[in-house]
């Protein structure tokens, strides 16, 4: 090899390493779940979803659910449920995947992950992250009805259900107060006699749901979506 060819490699060399930091520096200093929100944007780039339709937002119970459009026939719904996802996710991320998509109705479901993260987040901490994310969507879609489907119950989850509850309770009175604001009850229907989560509803990892939960959801919830 000539010296030229050994300048040119030396460069390509030097080129194709400061192009992998690069990348991993931008893999470091990306917030949670940016290759999700990056997957959307493309999602959109390839087709970009109607104005005027149904978003459904939140975490893995809505991410899980990938046939959502097939329960509620004759809607046109937007599925933007990332997994893991808490409400300061939603806050964050609300400029990707709430707003570009000039929805008529924005259906919630979050919560459960927040709860989970630890032991030292109240139902207060999560009730007050609720309301930054509702008061963010009127902000700027000062009409659109906001729907929030509570926190469920889920048998690898049974210790957080007296802080559920007290989280379901707050925000029900809180969307109590506001029009084209409505909280939608999946909690106590996903109960048995005995008060304790039905596990046939769920799936070996008993936190995600199976097709006959999401049928329990799409009963209660389909009188609250809008045509």
């Amino acid at each position: 090899m000539n010296s030229l060819g050994r300048r040119f490699a030396i460069w390509s060399l030097c080129l194709i390493t400061t192009l992998t930091s690069l990348r991993l520096v931008a893999q470091v200093n990306n917030p949670p779940f940016w290759n999700d929100i990056a997957e959307f944007k493309h999602q959109d780039s390839l087709q970009h979803p109607p104005s005027g339709a149904i978003l459904f937002v939140g975490s893995s119970s809505f991410h899980k659910w990938t046939n959502v459009q097939s329960y509620f026939p004759g809607y046109s719904i937007i599925n933007r449920g990332f997994g893991g996802s808490t409400f300061p996710d939603l806050i964050r991320y609300a400029g990707e995947i709430i707003f570009p998509y000039h929805p008529r109705q924005i259906v919630i479901y979050c919560g459960d992950n927040d709860l989970a993260v630890s032991d030292s987040i109240t139902a207060t901490m999560v009730y007050n992250r609720f309301v930054r994310l509702y008061n963010l969507i009127r902000s700027k879609l000062k009409d659109v009805d906001i729907v929030y489907v509570s926190i469920k119950p889920s048998p690898s989850r049974q210790k957080l259900m007296p802080k559920m509850e007290e989280t379901n309770d707050m925000i029900r009175n809180f969307m109590a107060s506001y029009s084209h604001a409505t909280f939608v009850d999946v909690y106590h229907a996903m109960l048995t006699p005995q008060g304790l989560p039905m596990e046939d509803l769920f799936v070996g990892d008993k936190l995600h749901m199976n097709e006959k939960g999401y049928k329990i959801w799409q009963q209660i919830l389909q009188p609250y979506l809008d045509k």
